[in-house]
């Protein structure tokens, strides 16, 4: 596994862990909508260069 994806995998895990935490919290849906773009962009971009490891 190549450091950088396991970064990028482990932060997206956690920005998700923060819109978990925002949307219980019942914060602004604007800042939650950000937080989950942001989540999503880190976990594909983990995972694509974990698919490029592995070719």
């Amino acid at each position: 596994m190549n450091g950088l994806s396991t970064i990028l995998i482990v932060v997206g895990l956690f920005l998700a862990g923060g819109v978990y935490s925002f949307w219980k919290q019942k914060m602004s849906m604007s800042l939650i909508v950000l937080l989950s773009i942001g989540t999503v962009m880190c976990l594909v971009a983990g995972v694509m260069r974990l698919q490029g490891v592995w070719d």
